[in-house]
């Protein structure tokens, strides 16, 4: 599987272009090991290989990860990491409202 086809490179912003926006930067890309609970959501690309976004591994953090080391890493089975062809961009508070807290509108208000 192509980790990152060409769509998915052009829709990803560049480092540090939704840095302001906090928890409603926008992850374009979502990554999983089908045989583990590792996830990587990526918000921006250096174009290159360096990807800042979500990792959903031991605990939920903001951080940088690399498509090379993406490409290479196996799950506990052996399994390669694959994109998530359904995934729709998702704000980072949508992703994980415990770590970012809740919006207002998803707590009824306006």
């Amino acid at each position: 599987m192509d980790l990152l086809p060409e769509g998915a490179r052009r829709k990803l912003p560049r480092l540090y272009a939704q840095e302001k926006l906090g928890a409603e930067a926008v992850a374009y890309v979502k990554y999983f090991t089908p045989d583990s609970s590792w996830t990587w959501y990526a918000t921006e690309f250096d174009g290159q290989d360096t990807f800042f976004g979500l990792v959903d591994g031991f605990e939920k953090e903001l951080g940088y990860f690399s498509l090379s080391e993406l490409r290479e890493a196996r799950g506990p089975l052996g399994f390669h990491i694959e994109r998530d062809l359904y995934w729709e961009p998702t704000t980072l508070r949508e992703i994980a409202p415990e770590v970012f807290g809740r919006s207002k509108s998803a707590e009824g208000g306006s």
